[in-house]
């Protein structure tokens, strides 16, 4: 009996308590009420696709709309073939379940600006453009009902498929992805392509990831605390990474 009274102290904590100040900060700040009076509208992140030749690659993230966006984020990837356009890809709830250049490839989200996840340039990025479109098309919930707001899968779900699919982009999602440990078709162990990051899931509710990218993780309904040895920092859930 202890050992669950200990337990149930360390997940209130850890995961409950940071949450709700999360939440609460959120609250009491200035919030627009309805998706059509948010920017969509490009952050000016990207140049013009027309003023750069080079091929690149990009991944962002942007807190959400509502009282989620307290503690969760929506992810999405932007290619760009040498002397091509830029190609948003994104995973929403409506529609054409993967979603090609709806926004601007460097859009606002609900009014909160993009954080850039990763980004590559030149050679490198022609070379992993052609393996990101393969993990796109590979990713097994692209169809037509393929989604679930929580625990997954959804947008974030989609985007960490194509970084364990694709390691060389040497990236993972940000701890407020909420969605990013469900793993493909619900299972429960994943390793990434180059077998540096292992990843246990119960349906993406609760479980471990450990490695080189990943650093040490525990995801509970969906929020992550952990450590990242490669920034260093802190994962707490509701406000992400906590340098030092």
């Amino acid at each position: 009996m202890k050992i669950i009274i200990r337990l149930m102290a360390v997940l209130v904590l850890v995961f409950v308590l940071p949450t709700l100040v999360s939440a609460g900060l959120w609250a009491t700040a200035d919030r627009l009420g309805r998706w059509s009076e948010a920017n969509w509208g490009s952050a000016g992140i990207l140049p013009d696709a027309d003023a750069t030749s080079e091929a690149s690659i990009h991944v962002f993230s942007a807190m959400t709309g509502g009282l989620k966006g307290a503690v969760a984020s929506h992810a999405w990837i932007v290619t760009k073939e040498k002397g091509g356009a830029y190609q948003r890809y994104d995973k929403v709830g409506w529609g054409t379940p993967i979603r090609r250049n709806h926004r601007a490839p460097d859009g606002f989200w609900y009014s909160n600006p993009p954080r850039l996840v990763v980004e590559i340039k030149g050679a490198e990025a022609e070379r992993l453009i052609p393996k990101i479109e393969a993990a796109i098309e590979s990713y097994p919930h692209g169809e037509p009902g393929g989604y679930r707001i929580y625990p997954g899968p959804n947008s974030n779900t989609f985007v960490a498929h194509v970084l364990r699919s694709v390691p060389e982009l040497g990236a993972v999602l940000p701890p407020d992805a909420v969605g990013r440990d469900y793993l493909d078709n619900g299972g429960f162990v994943a390793m990434d392509g180059d077998g540096r990051d292992l990843h246990l899931s119960l349906a993406g509710l609760a479980g471990v990831s450990l490695g080189a990218r990943s650093g040490i993780e525990v995801n509970f309904l969906g929020l992550v605390a952990g450590v990242d040895f490669n920034r260093p920092a802190l994962k707490v859930p509701g406000f992400g990474y906590v340098g030092w």
